[in-house]
């Protein structure tokens, strides 16, 4: 157990230690157009990727599809548009999405 969480700490500094390094070299440099595109969409690619993963469950072999964590997808994705506020959306699909879950 002890070496669990000394492995834990070790890789949240090793972890925070990166980021730090990173900020510090890249701080004050200018990007080119297309390093900086690519930083842009790293996290919509990362996001996408997790969104597909949490609705695509694979069981026995093949790929299932959760419709709740799909219509709360879909529940954030409309209010997102339609209110154009973060945090709200993500709690309006939270509520749809459990709302599916039990309603199932």
């Amino acid at each position: 157990m002890l070496n669990t969480w000394i492995l834990i700490g070790l890789l949240s500094v090793c972890t925070y230690l990166s980021r730090v390094i990173g900020v510090e070299i890249m701080a004050g440099r200018k990007l080119s157009p297309t390093l900086s595109l690519y930083f842009n969409f790293v996290p919509v690619g990362i996001i996408s990727a997790l969104i597909i993963k949490q609705i695509l469950v694979p069981a026995d072999g093949q790929l299932n599809i959760s419709l709740p964590v799909l219509i709360g997808c879909l529940a954030t994705a409309i209010a997102m548009k339609k209110l154009n506020l973060f945090l709200p959306s993500v709690v309006i699909g939270v509520m749809v999405g459990m709302l599916a879950r039990f309603c199932q």
